[in-house]
């Protein structure tokens, strides 16, 4: 579509299974656009079984981004995909596309719209003092005087020990409570004002309860018993455990954590079958508490309509956004 707005975005939302990619895909076919993946655990190489990634043909028909990017030993924080999915977006926007961003991870969404929090600036005395000092020490001092950001930092994480330690030493705060103000922030409260970065087209899927959950509960089956002869995910988890291969926060995936806990002995196949759909359908129910304090969001009825009359919709949405910001622009010039 020609004399589209460079400055606009699409961002798609939903519960898991919702049908997210597969709507993405649609809108990037039709208006020349590459996705920006959003989810915290599709960015590992390897770990397939148990994240839903877009699928081998998905890939084809639009290019994505942030996918099978990091090792499963690797750790990947908001601060990564804020900075990763910057680059993306100026990188897509520089070969006149039109950036897709997808996901499920909602804390990264935030980031992306409303800004991350980045703490004061950096102090190079301070990291002087520091450089040389070994990061278990560091990090002894960090559980001192924040014990929670000690607690999600890895030990031998020396960049963000140093960087934790300095905002404190800046701010007499801890890091871990002012993120966590920025997280309460904005989407909290949908009378706050903040303005969205990136002038984003906000298009949300709408599930019923009892809906999407049959839906969760088919994919995590598919999960475990795969009908396209890929691996199935205990198998994938005890390849990679058995390789070493599953650091702190891919060990944290839903169904990855699960189906360790079946190899350590502490659950049956069954047993982790079952949990895993039961924290599916929950962290489900968590997106939707999120999905409310969106603004501004075009909603389908994901639950009410076949996908061809979901895509139709949401191509008409786009078409009239990026129409009216085109028109918008022209008066302006």
């Amino acid at each position: 579509m020609t004399g589209r707005s460079a400055e606009r975005i699409v961002v798609v939302v939903g519960p898991t299974a919702g049908g997210k990619s597969e709507l993405a895909v649609a809108i990037g076919k039709q208006f020349d656009g590459e996705i920006v993946n959003a989810d915290s655990m599709q960015v590992y190489r390897q770990l397939d079984a148990g994240t839903a990634k877009p699928t081998r043909p998905q890939r084809d028909a639009v290019l994505h981004h942030l996918v099978d990017i990091v090792e499963p030993t690797e750790p990947w924080t908001v601060a990564d995909f804020y900075e990763a999915a910057e680059r993306t977006i100026t990188d897509i926007r520089s070969r006149g596309k039109l950036p897709i961003v997808v996901g499920g991870t909602n804390l990264y969404l935030k980031a992306l719209l409303e800004g991350f929090f980045e703490g004061p600036p950096a102090d190079e005395a301070f990291r002087a003092s520091v450089a040389d000092v070994p990061a278990q020490r560091l990090h002894e001092q960090l559980r001192t005087v924040d014990p929670e950001a000690a607690e999600r930092i890895h030990c031998n994480d020396h960049k963000r020990i140093v960087r934790a330690l300095e905002v404190f030493h800046a701010t007499g705060k801890p890091i871990s409570a002012q993120q966590q103000q920025w997280v309460e922030s904005g989407m909290r409260n949908p009378e706050s004002g903040i303005q969205y970065r990136h002038n984003p087209i906000l298009i949300g899927l709408r599930w019923e309860t009892e809906a999407v959950n049959r839906r969760i509960n088919q994919r995590v089956k598919r999960m475990f018993k795969p009908t396209d002869g890929s691996e199935d995910l205990i198998a994938e988890t005890k390849r990679l455990e058995d390789a070493g291969l599953l650091g702190a926060q891919a060990r944290e995936a839903l169904g990855t954590k699960q189906v360790l806990a079946h190899l350590r002995g502490e659950l049956s196949a069954d047993e982790a079958f079952e949990r895993v759909k039961i924290e599916t359908r929950r962290f489900a129910k968590a997106q939707r508490t999120w999905l409310k304090r969106y603004r501004g969001v075009h909603w389908i009825d994901a639950d009410v309509k076949h996908i061809d009359a979901m895509i139709e919709q949401a191509v008409e949405v786009v078409r009239i956004e990026l129409t009216t910001e085109a028109q918008r622009h022209r008066d302006q010039v």
